[in-house]
């Protein structure tokens, strides 16, 4: 006598092999066999409902090889650009991304694509330690967002970034200039903080950049110039801790905050306190 546990799992296993051997109701048509929008649609669901980019990309692609030179197919691109970006692969990003620009230069989504092409080099910068490239490939190519398309969307955005990357570059020369100051390889050191002072006064580096010049320059007794660096300090970031800290330093050894000497340091006095660029 058959039990109705028995029975149950005779069905459940019915129902495995007909899915299995029979059934094709849930299996994909081929693409080839769906319109441009349909496809498109797809990957709209992959990106947006599933969060999966890798999935989205496959039918994006597929807009563009099955149906090229169509409107479809310039949508599918720019989202290639944008899937591939959420997938965290960058170089493919750009790629795409660049396709856009090379194939719709005067599209209205062109200056979404620069924007995303930017965005590829400046999320690969978020650590110190990276390589410096991408850096300047990032500002090089956000520069083109704020330039080429000024009354974008996407201008505002990119001028920040801008300046954080900006910011990076000087970030990463203090950390090399801390690097041999703690060393004692001054002279060094002193490359590195006059690369920040001089090209990248806008930073937020700019003031402890003074003070290791101080502090470099009095371990290597060139006082006019430790001096001059502390006159800037003074002037331009009374309220910063560093001033405080060059201000004893030198006051320490009876110098004062002064320009002295005629000097690198004396040009950029002159420049940022006076005015005087000639």
């Amino acid at each position: 006598m058959v039990t109705s546990g028995a029975r149950l799992l005779g069905m459940a296993l019915c129902v495995v092999l007909v899915s299995s051997c029979g059934g094709g109701s849930n299996k994909e048509p081929p693409l080839e066999n769906l319109t441009a929008e349909e496809i498109y649609k797809r990957g709209e669901y992959e990106l947006e409902a599933q969060t999966k980019p890798d999935r989205a990309i496959r039918y994006f692609s597929e807009v563009e090889r099955l149906y090229p030179y169509t409107e479809w197919a310039k949508r599918s691109l720019i989202m290639q650009a944008y899937s591939y970006h959420q997938a965290r692969k960058y170089e493919e990003a750009r790629g795409a991304a660049q396709r856009f620009l090379d194939f719709y230069p005067a599209d209205e989504d062109a200056a979404y694509a620069q924007y995303l092409l930017a965005l590829s080099y400046y999320d690969q910068i978020d650590e110190v330690g990276r390589d410096q490239g991408l850096t300047f490939q990032a500002l090089q190519a956000l520069r083109t967002v704020i330039e080429t398309y000024p009354e974008s969307e996407y201008a505002q955005s990119a001028v920040l970034k801008f300046d954080l990357a900006f910011d990076h570059l000087a970030a990463k020369e203090m950390e090399i200039g801390r690097y041999y100051l703690k060393r004692g390889h001054y002279p060094s050191a002193i490359n590195r903080f006059r690369t920040v002072v001089q090209d990248f006064q806008t930073t937020t580096h700019t003031a402890e950049a003074l003070h290791r010049l101080v502090e470099s320059y009095l371990a290597l007794g060139l006082t006019n110039e430790a001096q001059t660096a502390g006159a800037i300090l003074g002037h331009n970031f009374r309220s910063s801790p560093f001033y405080e800290d060059s201000y004893k330093l030198l006051a320490g050894r009876g110098l004062t905050m002064e320009a002295k000497g005629d000097n690198w340091l004396s040009k950029v006095y002159r420049q940022m306190i006076r005015g005087e660029w000639l």
